[in-house]
């Protein structure tokens, strides 16, 4: 029987391909699956990795496991191998997805790194804003709660501006058929009420559900659009997934230096809100 913050057997076998590495010559190698726990221990805790139990192991041996994975991108695979499962189940909404952001704060320890490879930003997706030094995850997921794609940036920046690019990464694979990367309804709050975001859901056929701001705007011909209002309360969806997210102390506090480090604590705890899903409903 799984620990607590460890996985089940039902959901290693479910994954455990994309860890596990096969080698013929060198030391043996520490289980892979006793370090993806330990991984999950740090991510759920929010401690520092040496202060990690010694039940699994070293924790420089964790953690080099760790940037291993992070840099092959084996926790973006897990949450699209996940994504698939889900929609094989009918247990992704295809119709109705909705974009939201949170700041998170971040420690003065996490400030002052060097830029390290292609995909890291120049600014390491820190920015000041009200909360002093912070990150700001822009979020992206359907009706049922299930995180569809994000983004990272400084908190400073405005949500309007991260509307699109987070539309345009959304990718639901399927073992049949096309992948889905639109929805019929779209919901968001003021911030995002903008005749460019309006305009981009018209190309693709999405409905819009975003109330309007409280401003001075020129009149426009043709005829004015509705607000859903009954579709909107399904908005609290992203914000109960915020929440859901905020209980892993790794994710509600930023202590890592590089973005892609917290990017992939970030995955993998979206990937265990899809295995939540998956085991749930199959149960």
């Amino acid at each position: 029987m799984a620990k607590r913050y460890e996985l089940s057997d039902a959901a290693w076998d479910l994954v455990a391909d994309l860890f596990v590495e096969n080698r013929r010559t060198g030391r043996p190698r520490v289980a892979d699956r006793l370090m993806l726990n330990g991984v999950l221990w740090v991510l759920c805790s929010g401690a520092a990795w040496r202060d990690m139990p010694e039940r699994f192991g070293p924790w420089s041996t964790v953690y080099q496991r760790f940037r291993d994975w992070r840099n092959r991108g084996t926790f973006n695979l897990m949450l699209k191998r996940l994504h698939i499962r889900l929609n094989e189940r009918g247990l992704i909404d295809l119709e109705t997805w909705m974009i939201d952001s949170t700041a998170v704060r971040a420690t003065r320890a996490s400030s002052g790194a060097g830029k390290k490879g292609a995909e890291e930003p120049q600014d390491h997706a820190l920015g000041r804003s009200r909360g002093g030094l912070t990150t700001k995850i822009h979020m992206l997921c359907d009706a049922r709660g299930v995180s569809l794609n994000f983004l990272l940036s400084g908190g400073q920046a405005s949500d309007i501006a991260y509307a699109q690019p987070l539309l345009d990464g959304a990718y639901i694979p399927s073992l049949r058929g096309r992948p889905r990367k639109r929805c019929r309804w779209l919901l968001a709050d003021k911030g995002y009420d903008a005749d460019a975001l309006r305009r981009y859901c018209d190309r693709y056929r999405m409905q819009p559900v975003i109330p309007l701001r409280i401003m001075k705007r020129k009149p426009k011909p043709g005829l004015p659009r509705l607000f859903d209002r009954p579709k909107y309360r399904q908005r609290n969806i992203i914000e109960r997934m915020f929440g859901w997210l905020k209980e892993n102390r790794r994710i509600v506090t930023r202590f890592d230096k590089l973005a892609t480090s917290y990017a992939a604590m970030v995955s993998l705890a979206c990937a265990m809100r899809c295995l939540r899903h998956y085991f749930s409903y199959s149960a």
